[in-house]
């Protein structure tokens, strides 16, 4: 769910901030109305911007871009970071798409804002100005981390330009390909959980968050080498940690500590099954006895990595590493355009 915070300065622009509010209604959007609320001094404005910044996915600002601009300039970290901000006129009639406008999804947004707010939308990025492809607005659409933030700029260029841009993929792709995008190209795109592949002279890389990552471990093993462990398997596999997207194990490591704190550290889901379940999941699996006659079932890792991605296929077997072992899965994906 995007979270956020709408920001007004006037009556009227409270009133506009509300019907924004409501235009956005799956959202968690918290209102700051500056003209009433006493507190929202311009230090502590500052602050509030400065934390949301951090915190949230969309800053709103009902009043002038120069408010906003002043606001958010000081706190600003790159592409990758900054959420997406928009600007409203206190009356409503435009909606600016300010910054983040692909990977923070302000100019969706922006869009979505005028369209309820019976508004114009002011979207300036060259690539929506034109209706051409915007890599890093279908890398969000799809759930896909861009790898190389910088590469952008070329893979973008070179589509204005009217020039090819190379595509790779390791998954099927459905649909026709966008205009400006083939198989060749002094610049590209490679889709795939895997960053070691260079095809191209500005190869930027797209990485679905499809992979599981199953792990074992003994008991009171520290986080510290539980996150030494999978760096290492991640690196032998080039595979960034932004594909993964959840931890999984068997049940009885549920309350795990070293194991919670990765995942917490993270941001990643901690799946936990029985042994019967794990049993239960179909393939060839790496059997040990030991596990076998300590926890029920001959390979945790593995199957559990299994489980998580629905059946997925194994990228990497069982690896110990000091006491931990460590397999990767990867869930069916496609490319959709």
């Amino acid at each position: 769910m995007i979270r956020g915070k709408i920001v007004s300065f006037t009556a009227q622009g409270a009133q506009t901030a509300a019907r924004a509010a409501a235009v956005l209604s799956d959202c968690r959007m918290e209102r700051y109305e500056r003209g009433v609320d006493s507190s929202l001094r311009h230090t502590a404005l500052s602050r509030m911007v400065q934390q949301a910044m951090v915190d949230c996915d969309l800053i709103v600002f009902v009043g002038s871009t120069g408010i906003a601009v002043r606001m958010c300039a000081p706190f600003l970290q790159g592409k990758q970071y900054d959420p997406a901000v928009i600007v409203i006129d206190e009356q409503g009639k435009f909606v600016i798409s300010l910054l983040s406008g692909h990977l923070g999804g302000a100019n969706a947004l922006t869009k979505r804002l005028a369209d309820g707010l019976h508004a114009q939308a002011v979207i300036t990025t060259a690539t929506d100005g034109r209706g051409a492809f915007a890599v890093d607005s279908w890398a969000k659409a799809h759930g896909c981390t861009v790898h190389e933030i910088s590469e952008i700029k070329h893979i973008s260029g070179a589509i204005l330009a009217g020039r090819t841009v190379g595509l790779r993929s390791d998954f099927p792709v459905s649909g026709g390909l966008p205009q400006g995008l083939g198989q060749e190209g002094d610049c590209g795109i490679v889709v795939s959980v895997r960053t070691g592949e260079i095809p191209f002279g500005h190869t930027l890389h797209l990485v679905p968050k499809i992979v599981a990552l199953g792990i074992g471990c003994r008991r009171g093993t520290p986080i510290e080498e539980i996150e030494r462990a999978v760096c290492t398997v991640l690196e032998k596999e080039q595979v960034p940690l932004s594909a993964v997207f959840a931890v999984a194990s068997i049940d009885v490591k549920k309350d795990e500590l070293g194991l919670c704190t990765f995942c917490q550290r993270h941001g990643l889901p901690f799946l936990t099954y029985s042994a019967q379940e794990l049993l239960a999941v179909a393939g060839e699996f790496s059997a040990s006895a030991f596990v076998q006659n300590t926890v029920g079932v001959d390979n945790v890792c593995e199957r559990s990595a299994c489980k998580a991605s629905a059946g997925g296929r194994l990228i990497r077997r069982k690896t110990p590493c000091g006491g931990i072992t460590v397999a990767l899965a990867i869930r069916d994906w496609e490319v959709v355009f």
